[in-house]
């Protein structure tokens, strides 16, 4: 859930005003930078600070709420994961589910389903990169800054603060007429949002997102999101060399196949950032404000 999650926020983007934590400088202003030369310096430092993210765990508290039809709250569910990455993929280890620790066979199963997907993920990626398609650590279809300028448009460029750092700001809608090559394009197309940059590390600090339109595959039969779905992704820069997730939030209703279904609201939040050395031993390691 939080990988998909992660995968939408990797660029997208609900069209607004920036909120009380993203204020407007009363700076002198600056020249803005030409947002389709920031965007794809976005994607060229998120590529190289990938080996940094790999050398980092950290926990994540996930909390679902169900509703009814009438939007009442109908279930809670509450699960922790350590995020960390093998053998060169992203994998989000189960460690309780409310608030109860896992039996020593669910944390076996746990692990064998986590090694699976780690295997299966790699060769998924080994077989796309041979075929010379752009693609996310787990292999899964990933849209380039270029295809992104195909899919819709950026707009009111804005410099503002977050957490005391000069920030750009930019609002992106798709384009419903645009061509798609992949589901994921798809995705992006039927969505609308902001996406905060971090200045000086050309790295995103925030976006805000919502579906435009109701997104369907297979007419609905295999997956769909409903019109009005969104999410808010923020960021922290940890150790000073690496972003990482601080906070997930998403509200809609969403569903595929049979595997997944939910109408509510999510939340992640996350804590606990540690670094592996060489020797395994896990390090703690502060936020870092610069």
């Amino acid at each position: 859930m939080m990988g998909a999650a992660l995968r939408w926020a990797g660029w997208l983007v609900l069209a607004g005003t920036v909120t009380a934590g993203a204020q407007e400088t009363g700076k002198p202003e600056r020249p803005l930078p030409d947002v389709p030369a920031l965007m794809h310096e976005v994607e060229a430092k998120q590529r190289a600070a990938e080996e940094a993210r790999k050398d980092y765990i950290f926990h994540a508290v996930v909390t679902e709420v169900e509703v009814d039809g009438k939007g009442s709250p109908k279930k809670t569910e509450v699960k922790e994961y350590d995020d960390f990455w093998i053998k060169g993929v992203p994998v989000e280890r189960l460690v309780k589910k409310d608030g109860r620790p896992l039996t020593e066979d669910e944390a076996k199963k746990e692990s064998e389903r986590i090694d699976k997907e780690a295997a299966k993920a790699s060769e998924r990626r080994a077989k796309e990169d041979a075929k010379g398609k752009e693609t996310d650590p787990r292999g899964n279809d990933e849209v380039t800054v270029s295809r992104l300028l195909e899919l819709g448009s950026f707009t009111n460029a804005r410099r503002v603060q977050m957490a005391g750092r000069d920030t750009i700001a930019v609002d992106y809608t798709g384009d419903p007429k645009a061509k798609t090559k992949n589901r994921f394009e798809g995705v992006i197309r039927d969505m609308a949002g902001t996406v905060w940059v971090d200045e000086q590390d050309k790295a995103i600090a925030r976006i805000e997102g919502r579906f435009v339109s109701s997104f369907k595959v297979g007419g609905g039969l295999m997956a769909s999101i409903r019109e009005g779905t969104n999410f808010n992704v923020q960021m922290t820069k940890v150790n000073g060399e690496v972003w990482l997730p601080a906070r997930i939030e998403g509200k809609g209703e969403a569903r595929a196949l049979l595997f997944f279904k939910f109408n509510g609201s999510l939340t992640a939040s996350y804590s606990d950032y540690r670094k592996f050395k060489t020797s395994s031993t896990i390090v703690g390691v502060g936020v870092v404000k610069e």
